[in-house]
């Protein structure tokens, strides 16, 4: 039976993308090498990053003064080192907590310096994005987290920051949708949600904000370190970095990101109705404020889970259940995701209301 794979991360990825990536394991460019045994420095790898960091650019539509980085430790190893880049001896930094990734941010950035929380969900258990905040004068920067796996929220506007910096932790919507990204000066994203496997991160940053901290940077938490070694100031995740690379170029070929978003409304809007017409299921997440990567929604009747449970593992669906922090469920709906299995799920809801009323 196939398997429909809503999982939160590590993501759904296109099966063209495995089979190639499981070639490349085997022989990579007919070197009858692997590519886990080659030398990052190869040319055949170097190819391969440097062919990545172009795709993203051009997906991105990022204009010139932006750079490229593949580096790894997750978007948690981005939360310090934000800061660490960006927030000033003796400066202030502003956050939005829209959910556990944010706090865990925002907890991180405390370390070294002032931070305030500028806008927070947190009174309703984070189902809404927040819209009435003031963004201080004062600030070296503000940080967002555009979408919100757990609770299935997605910012639609981005602060206007004016003379700080914006930083936006792109992890699970990164691709998905266009946006000016002249607005961003730090966007970051674990490949795992989205992108590719889990093992590396992408970072755009605008190269001009570098340096300008005062203080002494880390080797491996400086952005200008991994900047001037071509993002191999230590031995890169050569397997993450080139499955990213191929869903990228899957992206391309598929019309970029203009045609991902429209796909992308489509699986959201199919699945959104029948959350709001079936009598059994209510969504989480704020209509205005619902994702359309992440789609959490309830029983409205927790009695019955155990009938809807059943129905959808006989279905091949997997990956539903709700973060444990919520409960519920949350449907997983990234960029590789086909509508038809959007559509499995759909007829699993249908399918449950069926029994339940019979």
């Amino acid at each position: 039976m196939k398997k429909h794979n809503f999982s939160a991360g590590p993501c759904i990825l296109p099966q063209e993308v495995l089979k190639q990536a499981a070639d490349a394991v085997v022989n990579f460019n007919n070197l009858d090498l692997s590519l886990i045994e080659i030398s990052h420095r190869s040319k055949d790898f170097v190819a391969v990053m440097e062919n990545a960091r172009s795709l993203v650019k051009e997906l991105l539509n990022l204009p010139e003064g932006y750079s490229v980085l593949f580096l790894q430790g997750g978007a948690s190893l981005e939360f310090l080192m934000t800061p660490y880049n960006l927030l000033k001896e003796g400066g202030k930094a502003a956050y939005i907590d829209t959910g556990a990734w944010a706090a865990k941010a925002l907890k991180e950035a405390k370390l070294l310096g002032d931070v305030e929380v500028i806008g927070s969900s947190k009174d309703k258990t984070y189902n809404y994005i927040p819209k009435n905040y003031t963004v201080p004068s004062n600030v070296d920067y503000v940080h967002v987290t555009s979408n919100n796996t757990i609770y299935g929220t997605q910012f639609k506007e981005f602060p206007k920051t004016d003379d700080a910096l914006l930083v936006c932790d792109m992890s699970s919507d990164i691709f998905s949708r266009e946006l000016d990204f002249t607005k961003f000066d730090l966007v970051y994203a674990g490949a795992q949600k989205n992108m590719g496997p889990a093992g590396t991160t992408l970072v755009v940053v605008k190269d001009e904000i570098l340096g300008k901290t005062s203080r002494n940077i880390p080797a491996m938490l400086d952005y200008q370190v991994h900047l001037s070694k071509d993002s191999m100031f230590n031995t890169p995740p050569v397997f993450a970095v080139y499955v990213s690379m191929l869903t990228l170029q899957w992206l391309k070929d598929l019309g970029g990101v203009k045609a991902i978003e429209k796909l992308n409304k489509e699986k959201a809007a199919l699945l959104y109705a029948e959350i709001d017409r079936n009598p059994l299921f209510k969504g989480f997440a704020e209509v205005e404020d619902r994702s359309l990567m992440n789609v959490t929604f309830n029983l409205t009747d927790e009695s019955t889970g155990e009938v809807f449970d059943k129905i959808w593992n006989e279905a091949g669906i997997s990956g539903i259940k709700g973060h444990r922090s919520v409960g519920g469920y949350r449907a997983s709906i990234y960029n590789a995701m086909p509508i038809e299995s959007i559509q499995v799920l759909v007829n699993a809801m249908q399918q449950f209301e069926k029994e339940i009323k019979n």
